[in-house]
């Protein structure tokens, strides 16, 4: 069975590389930083280690420490399809709210732009 992510994440790809191809500079944008955003949330949780005093271990070692190759890799975290639905609405009120600022403040071209990359989102979003 395919994780869910992976599979956002190959329908977000092959759209991008059609909209790469055509030149589309707006869904290219949008495509990409949802592609990011799902990477971003996928980052495991940082853990704060509590405050400890290193042993050094007679033969120079520190003691808990780890080495090699791929040691201290941690595992990504596992995106559920309704997660990534919510990461995805949330890029695209992100930019409706964005759209509404620029346009309050005169950027009427900007603002037409972030909505088109909204709307660009609100169809994978209906497509997936």
């Amino acid at each position: 069975m395919t994780e869910p992510a992976t599979t956002w994440r190959e329908t977000l790809r092959a759209q991008l590389l059609t909209a790469r191809k055509d030149r589309d500079q707006t869904r290219v944008s949008a495509l990409r930083s949802a592609l990011s955003a799902i990477d971003n949330a996928e980052t495991p949780d940082a853990d704060t280690p509590a405050e400890t005093t290193p042993v050094v271990t007679p033969d120079g070692a520190i003691a808990g420490a780890t080495s090699g190759l791929a040691s201290t890799e941690v595992a990504r975290r596992q995106l559920t399809d309704s997660e990534i639905r919510a990461l995805l609405r949330g890029e695209i009120d992100e930019r409706l709210r964005a759209a509404e600022q620029l346009a309050d403040n005169g950027a009427g071209d900007r603002a037409a732009a972030v909505r088109s990359e909204a709307d660009v989102l609100t169809a994978v979003l209906a497509a997936g």
